[in-house]
């Protein structure tokens, strides 16, 4: 979803959640997390930041090809 590291030199370093890395939560200092699809809520202060890769993971929605919704 995010592609910082295309524009990182012209646009610094900004706040979001890495999966992949001990996150701290930039209002409160605390490191407990609610993931959900596109953002991930401090679990202590309910600050809210963006997912590098937000929303390509888990279950997704499965449709099956070639099946038309009744109207």
């Amino acid at each position: 979803m995010y592609d910082f590291g295309i524009r990182h030199a012209l646009s610094g370093y900004r706040v979001a959640y890495r999966p992949e890395q001990q996150n701290y939560c930039p209002g409160c200092g605390g490191s407990h997390w609610v993931v959900g699809r596109l953002t991930a809520e401090c679990a202590f202060c309910a600050t809210a930041l963006p997912l590098v890769a937000g929303g390509a993971s888990g279950n997704g929605l499965i449709r099956q090809a070639g099946v038309a919704l009744a109207a």
